[in-house]
């Protein structure tokens, strides 16, 4: 019986479904459903019981697969120990990240993370949607905002502020706003996200707390695309700071109304378990909050950001 096929098992067993367990794999169906068969005529018993509707272990695969599960963990464990006292660096990092992080900071990091690991390998998917580890073919994932799953296991990499953002070529033709509520009359970039546009900009100024609704003629489901046209000019955008520091530090957009602090995130790299943290995956934590740290320095130096964000 092959290792490789009780991997197909659990997953199927997890999914509740051939297909899905297809896709989280990286393999045809038709490939998966063939390990089925091959561990289920080794033990000599069905472990699933399938229609054309549905599919569920069996009495047999319910006592079977806990026991399966445990002895695939052991055997990683193993392999990943023995990996970490060799130094040995490899596999392939299966990254989820957003837009805008993604294409302009995250990955050129990466590209010298690779070229100093030369046997690992990347596979990334590039977008804002909140990934599923159960249905994405992805391993880690990096993302604003905290895991709001407690089956999730994750690192926090750093905080980061949001500001407001415009072009010294928008300013000059529609002014400057000076308080939140002076955003009703200026166009607004806005970011969607699941079909919610995130039109309500919230502002703290020492104990108190503005919700201002803005309005604009351009909506994006691509954060990379709201930073854009806030830097040609096209309006005022609410952004992350990572996702506008290299624009910051080169003068293309300048921040605004800094008397108000913007509602801040964190970044976080998650895993779906403990256990999927290889040594690979750990240098990269590190390797990610070196890189933000000394990116959101610079913004400190610049006098964009206040010293406090690296607490």
């Amino acid at each position: 019986m092959l290792l490789e096929d009780l991997y197909v098992v659990i997953k199927v067993a997890e999914f509740r479904s051939i297909t899905a367990a297809a896709t989280n794999l990286d393999m045809r169906t038709a490939t998966a459903s063939a390990a089925i068969k091959r561990v289920e005529a080794h033990l000599g018993v069905e472990l699933f019981i399938r229609t054309t509707r549905q599919l569920r272990l069996s009495s047999a695969g319910e006592k079977y697969i806990p026991q399966c599960e445990q002895a695939i963990l052991m055997l990683e464990q193993a392999k990943q120990n023995m990996k970490g006292e060799l130094d040995i660096i490899d596999g392939d990092l299966r990254l989820s990240v957003s837009s805008d992080l993604g294409r302009n900071v995250v990955i050129p990091w990466i590209d010298n993370f690779m070229d100093t690991h030369a046997k690992v390998s990347l596979r990334v998917s590039i977008s804002d949607t909140n990934v599923d580890f159960y249905r994405d073919s992805v391993d880690l994932a990096l993302r604003y905002g905290s895991p709001n799953d407690a089956n999730l296991y994750g690192f926090k990499i750093c905080n980061v502020p949001r500001l407001i953002c415009a072009s010294q070529s928008y300013l000059h033709q529609h002014g400057t706003p000076k308080h939140p509520q002076d955003l009703a009359n200026h166009n607004a970039l806005l970011y969607q996200l699941q079909n919610l546009t995130h039109d309500i900009w919230e502002f703290n100024q020492g104990d108190d707390s503005i919700k201002v609704k803005v309005s604009g003629n351009r909506v994006a489901n691509d954060a990379d695309l709201v930073r854009r046209w806030c830097v040609s000019g096209k309006g005022i955008a609410a952004k992350s700071c990572l996702d506008m520091a290299h624009d910051l530090l080169a003068n293309n957009i300048v921040t605004i109304m800094s008397d108000y602090q913007v509602k801040s995130t964190e970044l976080w790299l998650i895993f779906p378990s403990r256990q999927s943290i290889t040594p690979a995956s750990r240098l990269l934590r590190d390797m990610l909050k070196q890189k933000t740290r000394e990116l959101l320095q610079q913004l400190i130096a610049k006098g964009i950001l206040d010293k406090s964000v690296l607490d």
